[in-house]
Order: C-alpha cells, then sequence, then structure tokens
C-alpha cells in the first residue's frame, strides 16, 4: 500500500475514497486502509501479521496494536485467540492457503471453538497465485471454514465489498474468515449500496437461470453470463453471495422458486465451497437442478497465472453458459 494510501484517513474517509477508486484499488489494499482506520479510532483493536507487507503502515503508526509472528500461522493464530482476554477484535493476518491449512487445529479449537473475536483475514485466496504452484493455491478454505461452529465466511465480489466487510467483520463479535485476493479487479457496483453480513445482493433480478457466485473473478463470470444469456431471450439472474456462511438462505430459496436452474461459480473446489451449500439449502427445500462450477474434485497440480488456471478449470462465462443451457435443453 503506498503512502499516499495510507494517508490519515477517517473509517468514513477510506469508505470514500475506495468508492471512487473501486476498480484500481487491490481488495487488499482497501482492507488495509480501513484496518488502520478502524484502529485508530479503536485503541483495542489489534493487528497480527505473518510478514505481510501490506500492513506496514498499521506496524509504523500503531505499533502498540501490531505484532508480526513471521512466518509461523500456528502460532499466530493461538497467540490471537490469547490477545482476545486484553484486546477485541484482533486481526490475524496471513496468505489464505497457509492461513487456513496450517492453522487449521487452532483456529478449529481456539477461535471457533471458544467463540472468539479473531478476525482471520487470508490474501492470495484461490488461484490468485497459481504461479508458484499447488502450494499456493488456496482451494479448500471456504468450505474448511464454513464447517465451523460460529465461524463467519466472507467473500468480497471487489475493492468496495472488501472495505465494507472490514468494518462488518470488526463490529460482529465473533470470529470471522475474511478471504482476499491478489489484484485489483473491475468493480460489480455503478451504485453505492450497504453491505450486511448473510444478506445477498442481488445484481440481476432472478430469472429462468440464476447465477449465484461469490468473489470477484466469479462474480464478473457470473455477471456476464447472465448478460449474454439475456440477449439470447433467457432470463437470468444474478445473486452475489459475499457472506458464504451464514448463507442468505432467503435469497437462495427466493432464486430457486423462480429459476430451473441455478448456476455456482467460485474461485475454489466444486465441493464444500458456495456450491456445496447452495446445494443443502435447495435439496431440503425441494428446488430446481444445481450446477456447480468450481475447481474438478482432482489434485490441481497446475502452475500459471490466475486467469489461465481459472479457464482451465472451466470457470469462465462460456463454461458458465453451457451448463445453464444444457439443463434448460
Amino acid at each position: 500500500m503506498s503512502t499516499a494510501l495510507a494517508a490519515r484517513r477517517s473509517v468514513a474517509e477510506v469508505l470514500d475514497h475506495v468508492w471512487r477508486n473501486r476498480s484500481a484499488i487491490q481488495s487488499r489494499d482497501a482492507y488495509a486502509m480501513m484496518l488502520l482506520a478502524l484502529g485508530r479510532e479503536n485503541p483495542r483493536l489489534a493487528c497480527l501479521a505473518t510478514d505481510m507487507d501490506y500492513e506496514d503502515h498499521f506496524a509504523a503508526e500503531l505499533p502498540r496494536q501490531y505484532v508480526d509472528l513471521g512466518i509461523a500461522e500456528q502460532n499466530m493464530i493461538g497467540v490471537a485467540a490469547g490477545m482476545t482476554v486484553a484486546a477485541g477484535p484482533v486481526f490475524a493476518n496471513g496468505m489464505s492457503p497457509f492461513v487456513i491449512a496450517r492453522a487449521y487445529e487452532q483456529i478449529k479449537i481456539d477461535v471457533a471453538g471458544a467463540n472468539l473475536p479473531v478476525k482471520i483475514v487470508g490474501t492470495h485466496a484461490g488461484l490468485a497465485s497459481g504461479h508458484y504452484g499447488p502450494t499456493h493455491h488456496s482451494l479448500e478454505d471456504i468450505g474448511a471454514t464454513r464447517m465451523l461452529p460460529n465461524m463467519t465466511v466472507v467473500v468480497p465480489g471487489d475493492a468496495w465489498e472488501a472495505v465494507q466487510a472490514t468494518v462488518a467483520v470488526a463490529n460482529d463479535p465473533g470470529p470471522a474468515y475474511l478471504r482476499l485476493g491478489r489484484l485489483a479487479t473491475p468493480t460489480l457496483y455503478d451504485e453505492r449500496t450497504d453491505f450486511v453480513l448473510g444478506k445477498a445482493r442481488v445484481l440481476r433480478e432472478p430469472g429462468r437461470v440464476v447465477f449465484l457466485a461469490t468473489g470477484p473473478y466469479p462474480n464478473l463470470v457470473a455477471a456476464e453470463a447472465a448478460r449474454a444469456l439475456a440477449s439470447r431471450g433467457v432470463s437470468a439472474g444474478h445473486l452475489n453471495m459475499h457472506t458464504v456462511k451464514p448463507l442468505d438462505r432467503e435469497a437462495v430459496l427466493e432464486a430457486s422458486a423462480r429459476a430451473e436452474v441455478l448456476v455456482t461459480v467460485e474461485d475454489h473446489r466444486a465441493v464444500g465451497g458456495l456450491g456445496g451449500a447452495v446445494c443443502e439449502v435447495v435439496a431440503e427445500a425441494g428446488g430446481p437442478p444445481v450446477r456447480r462450477i468450481g475447481v474438478p474434485d482432482v489434485h490441481y497440480d497446475l502452475v500459471g497465472g490466475e486467469q489461465y488456471l481459472l479457464d482451465r478449470a472451466g470457470i469462465n462465462t462460456a463454461n458458465a453458459i453451457n451448463q445453464a443451457l444444457d439443463v434448460l435443453a
């Protein structure tokens, strides 16, 4: 995060700044700006890090509220849980493939099991760091965290949602996992709207097809697929499921009542994540068919750029359209 972006701003000023620049700012930078603003206003807020440089400005300005644990994710989660005795909320930051997979036992027992206000923030999620290979793929984190009791799981769709979600999880009393990407992405919004945990955002009204997506690139795929189907005369809706847990059951059921097929899109394995959560709701209610778009249930050992890996996995507009038309046919 540049010095200009870290200029002293209030929470309201950060919201305004990110809204104006929402397609040019990386989600992790938007988060870092807001975390610093929240830390200025709340001296009990703590920031823990695993050598992640996007918190450098927090460390420089609020050193008494900052601890760098080094590359030791398991230790960081334990320390975060312990710090809630005197601090809160505590934000524990790391790269998504490591802060969840390596520290899962600590998260399960020390954070979720104890229902503590630890906010785990994982950047480089999904296939964002696919150029480093499968060690840096984060494809199981949504499923792993949504299985934990008390845990809120939030996957913002762009920088604007990332900065809003940071405020929301900071104000929520329980544990949370905030999943962020790596690069700046186009915004999903033309109008400034409110963010509510557990409440899906309707980006296009449900039709014969409804795309339900979580995260930046999946939502862009869903938006483009819905527009393409509409241009062919097939009514298609689009829901941004930014909160995977608690899932907005009401929105899913309303879409199910109107649609002939639901298509979920996520940069995660097709099992366990958003697709699994939607299937659970629809199966219990007896809804329409669900097609899940995500990384196949194989060892995805490819190395390459994020867009290349997403496309190879079928997380693209063409596949989203084909999955919907296949059911309609």
